[in-house]
C-alpha cells in the first residue's frame, strides 16, 4: 500500500489529520459489510449445533453429540491466537487493507468447505475430522479479522465520533448473527427434520462463497487509514525496520498492562456474547423441559438482536458524550445484578419470561458491543495496535468466549445446577469491572501515537490548538 494512495481524501492541518465524511462513510460501511459476513459464517455454524451434531457424529446421546459439536465450535477458537500472532503484526507491516481482505476470503472459504463435507454415515470418521479442519481454517481467519476490522475504523474516525463510528462494526456483527438465524429458522420451519439433516443444513454455509467475494472487493477498493498513512511517510523503511520479531518483543514486554486490561475487557465482553448467541438457543432446546419450540426460539433471538440493533448506536454516541468506562462500568454492574433474575427468567420457558431474560441479557450486551471497538484500539500506540489487539482479544476469546457453550453443557451435566449460565456472568462482569477500572478514558481523544483525526478544518484546528 503505497502512502500516496492512503493519503486520497485525507489533508493535514496544523498537525491533525482531516478525514473526508465521505471516505469516513464508505470505510466504516466496508469494515461492517465485511463483518456481516464473517459473522453470518461464524454464527450459522452455532445455530445448527443441534443438527451437525447428529450429521458429523456418531449416534449416542444427546449430551455427548452436543460436548463433540461444542468441541469443534472451541477448537476455532484454541488458533484464534495464531490467526492474530500472524495477521496482527502482518497488519502493522504492510497495511490493514490486505490483511482484511484475506481474512475475508479464508473465512468465506472455511464455511463454504463446510457445506460442501459428506456426513458421518457417508464417509465415517473422514466426516468430523474434515470438519474440525473447515474451522480451524475459520478460527485462523477470525483471529485476524476482528482486531484489523476495530482499528481499521478506530484509525479512520474522527476522535469526537469514534465511539458512534465504532459501534457500527457491531451493527454489522448483529446483522450477521440476525441473517444466520433467520436463515435457520425458515429452513427449520419449512422442511422435516429428515430433509434438514439430509441436506438442508447445508444451505447457510453455502451462501457463504458469494457473500465472501462480495465482502473481499468492498475491502480491497479502500484507502489505507490516516494513522497508518502518517506511519508509512515517517518510516519508508518499515517492513525492515519492524519485524514481527521486534513487534511481539514490544507487544509483550513492554505493553503487558495493556495486553491485561485488554484480556478482562474481551472477557466480559465475549463470554455475554457467546452465552447469548452460541449458548441460549441449546440451553432452550437441550437443558429445559420443553416449552418454547426450536423455532420459537430462534425467533426470540431474532427479535433481541433486532433491538440492540436500534440502540446499538446510540450507547456508542452516548460513550462520546459521557466516556467509555462510565458506560463500561454500567455493563459490567448490570452483569453483576441481572445475570441470575435473567436466567430464572428463561427457565421458565414461556414465551413472555424467554423473551424477558433474553432482552435483559441481550441489553446488556449491547453496552459492551457498542463500546468495545471504540475503546481497545485505544490501549495500544499506532506502532503495534493491530498486533497488540489481535493477540490479547483472541487469547482472551480462545480461553474465555469460545469455550461457553462446551463449559456451560459440561458444568450443568455434571452438577444438574441449571444456574450456572447467571454464575458465569456474574464473574465475567467482576472481571470486566476491575478491567475498566484500570483503563484510561479515551473518548474524544486522539489514539495513543497517532495524531489528532477530525471531520473539518475548523475542528482541526482547535484540536492543534490554532
Amino acid at each position: 500500500m503505497t502512502a500516496e494512495r492512503a493519503n486520497v481524501g485525507i489533508q493535514s492541518v496544523g498537525g491533525a489529520a482531516v478525514v473526508e465524511p465521505s471516505l469516513v462513510r464508505r470505510a466504516v460501511a466496508a469494515a461492517a459489510v465485511g463483518n456481516v459476513t464473517e459473522w453470518f459464517d461464524f454464527g450459522v455454524f452455532a445455530y445448527m449445533a443441534t443438527t451437525i451434531g447428529k450429521v458429523f457424529y456418531p449416534a449416542s446421546s444427546p449430551t455427548a453429540q452436543l460436548l463433540a459439536t461444542f468441541g469443534t465450535f472451541a477448537a476455532a477458537f484454541l488458533v484464534r491466537p495464531l490467526g492474530g500472532l500472524f495477521f496482527g503484526p502482518l497488519g502493522d507491516r504492510i497495511g490493514r487493507t490486505r490483511v482484511l481482505a484475506t481474512t475475508m476470503i479464508l473465512m468465506a472459504a472455511g464455511t463454504f468447505c463446510i457445506g460442501l463435507i459428506p456426513s458421518h454415515a457417508t464417509i465415517g470418521l473422514a466426516a468430523p475430522v474434515l470438519l474440525l479442519l473447515a474451522r480451524l481454517l475459520q478460527g485462523f481467519s477470525t483471529g485476524g479479522e476482528y482486531g484489523g476490522a476495530m482499528t481499521f475504523i478506530a484509525e479512520y474516525a474522527p476522535d469526537r465520533k469514534r465511539g458512534f463510528l465504532g459501534s457500527w462494526l457491531e451493527f454489522g456483527t448483529l446483522v450477521g448473527y440476525i441473517l444466520g438465524a433467520l436463515i435457520v429458522a425458515v429452513l427449520s420451519a419449512l422442511l422435516t427434520e429428515q430433509d434438514l439433516l439430509a441436506w438442508g443444513w447445508r444451505i447457510p454455509f453455502l451462501i457463504a462463497g458469494p457473500l465472501g467475494i462480495v465482502g473481499m472487493y468492498l475491502r480491497l477498493k479502500l484507502e489505507e487509514t490516516p494513522a497508518f498513512a502518517k506511519l508509512v511517510e515517517e518510516h519508508e523503511a518499515k517492513e525492515a525496520e519492524n519485524s514481527t520479531k521486534t513487534e511481539l518483543r514490544d507487544i509483550f514486554v513492554e505493553h503487558w498492562p495493556a495486553m491485561l486490561v485488554c484480556g478482562a475487557l474481551v472477557l466480559v465482553f465475549n463470554v455475554t456474547n457467546y452465552m447469548l448467541t452460541a449458548y441460549m438457543p441449546t440451553y432452550l432446546s437441550d437443558e429445559l423441559p420443553p416449552g418454547i419450540s426450536d423455532t420459537e426460539s430462534s425467533v426470540l433471538q431474532i427479535v433481541v438482536m433486532a433491538v440492540m440493533l436500534v440502540v446499538i448506536t446510540f450507547i456508542g454516541r452516548l460513550s462520546d458524550r459521557v466516556g467509555r468506562r462510565p458506560v463500561v462500568m454500567a455493563g459490567c454492574g448490570a452483569l453483576v445484578v441481572l445475570s441470575v433474575p435473567s436466567v430464572m427468567l428463561i427457565q421458565h420457558d414461556t414465551l413472555p419470561t424467554v423473551f424477558a431474560g433474553l432482552m435483559i441479557m441481550g441489553l446488556m450486551l449491547v453496552i459492551f458491543s457498542a463500546t468495545m471497538p471504540s475503546t481497545l484500539p485505544a490501549l495500544f500506540p499506532t506502532k503495534i495496535r493491530q498486533g497488540g489487539l489481535s493477540i490479547s482479544f483472541n487469547i482472551s476469546v480462545s480461553l474465555f468466549g469460545g469455550t461457553v457453550a462446551a463449559v456451560m453443557t459440561a458444568l450443568i451435566a455434571a452438577t444438574g445446577d441449571l444456574m450456572w449460565p447467571g454464575y458465569y456472568l456474574i464473574a465475567a462482569g467482576v472481571i470486566g469491572a476491575i478491567g475498566i477500572w484500570f483503563t484510561e478514558e479515551s473518548a474524544g481523544r486522539p489514539l495513543p501515537g497517532s495524531a489528532p483525526v477530525t471531520a473539518d478544518e475548523d475542528e482541526a484546528r482547535v484540536s492543534a490548538g490554532a
